[in-house]
């Protein structure tokens, strides 16, 4: 893998993680001071409003069909300039409509999210909340679609560290609330756009001090628009196809009380390994292959694919095996306080280790997906979201009866796997740069037996632990870096990755 594809891995991967752990410590605060009640789940679900908005227009439609077409015009400058300033323009002005229509109809919005929310005071709560967080969605729109010149352009760094932002401003609304007595609910939708200004700020710094500038202008349908359009609708169906599904687990979780908040916060955890390795992967792959495909070097695309499937694998099976090992240690050290409860924990672990199951298909999706977008091929990508959606529908309101909210997680989790499974068949007449190497052929079984052999590890020293008067702290530090170093270990000793390689990946990184 040549250096400027490990460095970008890393970049992104350590700021994501940085992002994350600041976004733990929000969440420990928001579990501790609003519980799963009335308040929080109303917060949730206003900004995840904006957040699944962001995901089908920015970071997935947009930027999927964007950044091929812009990393191809990157050798005349002048060029790409003109055609990133004519998509900047045309997101803005739809985005922008699109957050006045949300904010008068988000009675509606809000009923799609969680009917369940009807007849008590969280749906008010939630349009309240909702009009206030809806024009984050405009704001991390435009920073989304620069973060893609950046990253076309092997500057990952910016783009990775805005979303810190907005974990410390969350951070610092909440302390200041609590310390001004302020109502938190109300305190936090209002630190929503805040942080999005921020967020823009930063790319957009990084951009102008790089010679790219962004000003909304009238839009026009160029012949190039007009070939985005082409390309990023299909993206756009797929996208939404995506969030529905998301949509599905939350009708779900609506209809108990406290669902939402178990949900979303063991979604939080098991997007730690994901966020890392799959935002990584995503980000930096998808430009790699679209230069490798216009050479025609598909030796060179068989590489990148290969290294990031190797990269994710070798990060998100021990992530997953622990995760279902020690979910309920692990909810209660970072929740259990104040008004989060010893049931919270239990309800939050059992959905923890149904989304642990699936974590290797997120991050494998990631790695797949671009093997598409780098083709400019956005219609497979959304047949295969349609019969996802199929299955998880199914599944979750099938399954509601017996299993209660656990059912949006299973639902998620079954899909995603049939999301891969699809993803991978449709590969098979893509040619060599969508063929697994034979050092990756080699490492996956071996990353997989390492991984289950920590996971009995886990299970013993888990069983010890709980007979120990240790504290919840030091236990779960065991458990995490006494699971992460066995785990190296291990992936040595069964020539899952060998000393070469690393010495040889490190000294390229350089």
């Amino acid at each position: 893998m040549k250096s400027g594809l490990v460095r970008g891995f890393l970049s992104v991967g350590i700021w994501t993680f940085v992002s994350r752990v600041s976004g733990f410590v929000r969440d420990i605060l928001m579990a501790a001071w609003l519980g799963t009640g009335p308040v929080a789940e109303a917060f949730l679900i206003a900004l995840s409003l904006p957040n699944m908005f962001r995901r089908f227009f920015a970071e997935g439609a947009f930027n999927t069909a964007f950044v091929p077409i812009f990393s191809k015009k990157l050798q005349d400058r002048e060029d790409a300039q003109r055609f990133a300033n004519e998509a900047f323009s045309g997101l803005f002005v739809t985005v922008l409509c699109l957050s006045a229509i949300a904010m008068i109809f988000m009675p509606v919005l809000v009923w799609l999210m969680a009917s369940g929310f009807q007849g008590d005071e969280r749906f008010g709560l939630s349009v309240e909340y909702g009009r206030i967080t809806f024009p984050y969605i405009l704001l991390i729109s435009m920073a989304s679609m620069i973060s893609g010149v950046l990253n076309a352009n092997g500057r990952f760094t910016a783009a990775a560290a805005a979303p810190v932002l907005l974990n410390l401003l969350f951070i610092v609304a909440m302390a200041l609330g609590r310390w001004q007595g302020w109502d938190l609910g109300l305190t936090l939708a209002w630190a929503t756009p805040v942080t999005g200004i921020s967020q823009l700020a930063l790319v957009w710094w990084d951009a102008r001090r790089t010679g790219w500038t962004f000003v909304p202008r009238r839009p026009r349908l160029s012949p190039d628009m007009r070939r985005l359009l082409a390309v990023a609708l299909p993206a756009a169906f797929a996208g939404g196809v995506v969030q529905l599904n998301l949509l599905i687990g939350r009708q779900v979780g609506s209809r108990f009380e406290g669902a939402i908040g178990w949900l979303s916060y063991s979604d939080r955890l098991y997007q730690l390994p994901l966020g890392v390795v799959g935002a990584a992967v995503a980000v930096v792959l998808l430009p790699e292959l679209a230069r490798r495909l216009r050479a025609e070097d598909h030796a060179g695309g068989q590489a990148a694919y290969s290294r990031a499937t190797e990269f994710g694998l070798f990060l998100t099976l021990p992530a997953a095996f622990a995760i279902a090992v020690i979910a309920e240690p692990m909810v209660a050290t970072l929740f259990q306080r104040g008004q989060f409860t010893a049931h919270d924990t239990a309800q939050t672990a059992s959905a923890l280790i149904v989304y642990a199951l699936g974590l290797p298909a997120f991050v494998l999706q990631k790695i797949l997906q671009p093997l598409y977008f780098a083709r400019e091929n956005t219609k497979a990508p959304f047949r295969f979201a349609l019969m996802s959606m199929v299955v998880n529908a199914v599944v979750a309101f099938g399954l509601m009866p017996l299993v209660g909210f656990l059912a949006a997680a299973l639902g998620t989790t079954i899909a995603a796997w049939v999301m891969v499974g699809q993803l991978w068949l449709g590969t098979r007449t893509m040619g060599q740069a969508a063929r697994a190497d034979a050092r990756l052929l080699r490492a996956a079984p071996r990353i997989l037996l390492a991984s289950a052999l920590m996971a009995v590890a886990l299970w013993f020293t888990k069983g010890w632990l709980a007979s120990t008067d240790m504290g919840r702290i030091p236990a779960l530090a065991i458990l995490v870096f006494g699971g992460a170093a066995l785990y190296f270990g291990l992936s040595f000793a069964t020539g899952a990755y060998r000393l070469s390689e690393l010495k040889s990946a490190v000294k390229r990184s350089r």
